[in-house]
């Protein structure tokens, strides 16, 4: 069976993306945060960045376990679910 990844809405991809670095950095998991990544490093701190050896993990979510990842995950489909009972609630 296939898998369909398709947006329904295109233009969400920018959030989703903003609220996967928010949610890693709030985890405190390191990640760096950027277009294409490259890692913005002025806020590199405060988005979960971490420096090791001189190093700045930059974007991409390899080096994180499939647990990280998949509470990343989890923790976007719970605000998703909030945010659309709080918007749609009678």
């Amino acid at each position: 069976m296939a898998r369909n990844n398709r947006k329904i809405v295109p233009e969400s991809r920018h959030v989703l993306q903003q609220w996967k670095y928010e949610i890693a950095a709030e985890f405190g998991l390191p990640v760096g945060y950027g277009a294409e990544g490259v890692a913005d490093t002025e806020f590199a701190g405060e988005l979960g960045a971490t420096s090791s050896g001189g190093h700045i993990h930059r974007g991409g979510w390899g080096h994180l376990t499939s647990c990280e990842n998949g509470s990343i995950g989890g923790e976007i489909t719970k605000r998703l679910v909030a945010h659309a009972e709080r918007d749609f609630s009678l």
